[in-house]
């Protein structure tokens, strides 16, 4: 029987250093199974070039982002993420995209959600992936939000209208803690050499470890990575540890199940002192412009061409955390136990993120919020066609 193609409106917006396609909850199917076949006919998934669909080929360009108009109390929108496998057929919905966050408010703004306020709309927004707040601070005129500004980030070419996404307490959004196994630093074994990890949870939980450890500089590029003789051989490592990890917040019940069922959750990083290296767009990053170096991986243990939204909250979360990696790395270089402002080197430039900070009776401070600056901009609305 032959049937035609179903027509279904969205929106595709740039967030930060990701893309991702928009819809309205309402246009989707409400039953869970249903709205993923839509997802992933949309974005022609699972194929190695999503030839046949809106996705990019890479995880960076395979997101999308259901938005409705909230009933929650204080909340203007719901906002429910997607990673949309390229090579299966999955939507991992356990995490949220920092990135992707920025451009939710520029989308509630113009599709009518939010009435806009100039110079500057607030939009709060609550995460269902992390049931986390997050606070949208978007320039807007005449009624619409701003594209055009004079802030860059690195990763994207050209400068936007600068968008400050807030993450309002963002620890333990996947397990509940901020450490989820007790522990700044854990050591696990592998076939007779043992790694250090610290396994934070904040904004999403990041597995951090030591570049070296693995023979690595640390400020390789993706491409360089991959083309190194050991790569698969580092990948394997790297899944053992970040799949015990998924076991220990129970997002899987082995490594086997954690390497299928549970790759969006929980991310690895390499991490690694302050050091000169080039970027992919051929800058130069001098270790004095920076506090640390990070590289992340997502799906498949793929690294990430920048660095996500989230895994910058995350990171700036162990750095306030005594005895993590990241901590030991990030107060060395900056003498203070105290980290208010950061500066990731990823593979692409640098990326600042803030903290707020609030000190505790008991001694030492905790995370009320942390915050990035982005850019967005809608680059295409219509109707993406799905098979039936």
């Amino acid at each position: 029987m032959y049937k035609e193609n179903r027509k279904i409106p969205c929106v595709y917006m740039r967030g930060g250093t990701s893309k991702a396609v928009f819809f309205h909850d309402e246009d989707l199917p409400q039953e869970v199974g249903a709205r993923d076949k839509v997802i992933l006919s949309a974005f022609g998934s699972p194929d190695l070039r999503q030839i046949d669909g809106m996705g990019g080929a890479n995880t960076s360009t395979s997101k999308v982002a259901i938005i409705k108009k909230s009933e929650r109390e204080g909340i203007d929108v719901d906002y429910d993420f997607g990673q949309v496998s390229v090579d299966m057929s999955v939507v991992g919905k356990t995490m949220n995209c920092g990135n992707i966050s920025s451009a939710v408010g520029p989308f509630a703004i113009d599709e009518g959600l939010v009435e806009p306020v100039e110079p500057i709309t607030i939009v709060k927004i609550f995460n269902t992936n992390t049931n986390k707040i997050l606070v949208s601070r978007v320039p807007v005129k005449n009624g619409r939000a701003m594209t055009e500004g004079d802030f860059e980030i690195d990763g994207v070419p050209g400068t936007g209208a600068k968008i400050q996404i807030e993450f309002e307490k963002p620890q333990g959004a996947a397990s509940g803690k901020l450490l989820p196994t007790g522990n700044p630093k854990d050591t696990i074994e592998i076939e007779g050499k043992a790694y250090e990890y610290s396994f934070v949870d904040a904004a999403n939980p990041v597995v951090f470890v030591r570049a070296e450890q693995f023979g690595l500089k640390g400020t390789e590029l993706p491409w360089e990575f991959e083309a190194l003789s050991q790569c698969k051989e580092i990948c394997r490592l790297l899944e053992i540890i970040r799949g015990t990890c998924a076991i220990t917040i129970g997002l899987a019940k082995d490594l086997e199940d954690a390497a299928v069922n549970s790759q969006t959750l929980p991310k690895i990083a390499f991490c690694t002192d302050p050091t000169d290296y080039k970027a992919g767009n051929g800058k130069v990053i001098k270790k004095e412009s920076i506090d640390y170096v990070g590289r992340l991986f997502s799906l498949g243990m793929k690294m990430i061409q920048a660095y996500m939204g989230t895994g910058a909250i995350c990171t700036i979360v162990a750095a306030n955390t005594p005895g993590t990696i990241v901590n030991e790395i990030v107060c060395k270089e900056k003498n203070s136990n105290k980290v208010e402002q950061m500066r990731i080197g990823h593979p692409f430039g640098i990326m600042e993120v803030d903290a707020d900070l609030e000190d505790l009776e008991e001694g030492g401070h905790t995370v009320k919020c942390g915050m990035i600056g982005r850019t967005a901009r809608r680059i295409m609305e219509g109707y993406v066609y799905v098979r039936d």
